[in-house]
């Protein structure tokens, strides 16, 4: 994992098909209170999963998830995904066609969720969740 608050690139995501793999990244992302992000095979296509609970910082409030299922359900929409669950604590989405399409979409939402605390932190809302 990279610095603590700080979204990963497309190539650092790490491949947590392998139970172990995904354990050790979990827990990397514990220790640095950061958002965890994997990416796993499952049969010939990829699984995208982000986890916010892996960090101490907030919750994003619901107008900032109703960002990210929007950006979801174009996936969808798009044929790049056949499912996406998105909350304001957990993301996943499958089936991609390519580890490198999986990655790319990975780490994009990763940032969108740093980006989303981050706005949060700076700007709470007022009666907003934490």
């Amino acid at each position: 994992m990279s610095m603590p608050a700080t979204p990963l690139q497309a190539a650092l995501i790490p491949d947590c098909t392998k139970a172990e793999a995904h354990h050790a990244a979990y827990r990397s992302a514990k220790t640095n209170d950061a958002i965890f992000v994997c990416i796993a095979r499952q049969g010939r296509r990829w699984k995208v999963e982000l986890d916010a609970m892996a960090s101490s910082r907030p919750i994003i409030p619901d107008p900032s998830v109703k960002v990210l299922q929007s950006a979801a359900e174009a996936l969808v929409v798009a044929g790049t995904v056949t499912q996406a669950n998105i909350g304001p604590d957990y993301i996943s989405m499958w089936a991609f066609e390519s580890e490198e399409k999986a990655r790319e979409i990975a780490a994009a939402f990763h940032a969108a969720l740093y980006g989303l605390q981050q706005l949060h932190i700076a700007v709470p809302s007022q009666g907003g969740r934490t």
